[in-house]
């Protein structure tokens, strides 16, 4: 039954760095077809290689207030002296089409996004241990020592949001933790709410 769905499911994933959610997302949207990977805006300068639009949507500081100002941000944060935020519309337009928004923001964008939007489903993403979390960190060849350090602690702290979720998935293996993420997907498209418009012929 390949019915196109009433309404997307939004989907919330957050994880520490290095816990290989990039990974974890371009693997799951190869294989699913009906999901769309939300792209957050940013007032921070592209990187080598980074493609407007694909990575982020890159905006101006005065564009990015204006957002905020109309109320067209679903959340946002300030890092750095640089805006990051999810915008509303982008997001509503293809949930009322019935496609799934993918979301992957850190744990204070995902308390903005549970207070507006109770309904979506929250999925956390964690490493095997913290030694494996410190090893994939070391791995990447990118930050200093100290940087690493920062992003271990900072994981710590992430790690007490937990509760917050509704779903834990651990990153072992790419394809078990997408074959969790599929699963949680798969039941949230069951529950009784989700196939109100199957029901009605029954009633």
């Amino acid at each position: 039954m390949n019915k196109k769905k009433e309404k997307g499911q939004l989907i919330v994933l957050s994880g520490p760095s290095g816990v290989g959610k990039s990974t974890v997302i371009a693997e799951l949207l190869s294989q699913r077809d009906n999901i769309y990977f939300s792209v957050s805006y940013t007032t921070r300068q592209p990187r080598v290689g980074e493609q407007d639009g694909v990575n982020y949507c890159f905006v101006s500081r005065e564009e990015f207030e204006g957002m905020i100002a109309r109320n067209e941000l679903l959340e946002y944060a300030e890092y750095v002296n640089n805006y990051y935020g999810t915008s509303l519309k982008a997001i509503q337009e293809r949930l009322d089409a019935g496609i799934d928004v993918l979301l992957d923001i850190e744990v204070q964008g995902a308390a903005k996004v549970k207070a507006r939007c109770p309904e979506a489903i929250f999925i956390f993403i964690i490493p095997p241990s913290f030694e494996e979390l410190s090893r994939r960190l070391h791995r990447r060849n990118t930050d200093s020592e100290d940087v690493i350090a920062g992003r271990l602690e900072k994981a710590k702290v992430e790690f007490r949001e937990i509760p917050h979720y509704d779903y834990l998935v651990i990153n072992d293996k790419v394809a078990d933790a997408v074959g969790e993420i599929e699963a949680i997907l798969t039941a949230a498209e069951c529950r009784v709410e989700n196939r109100k418009g199957i029901l009605a012929q029954f009633a």
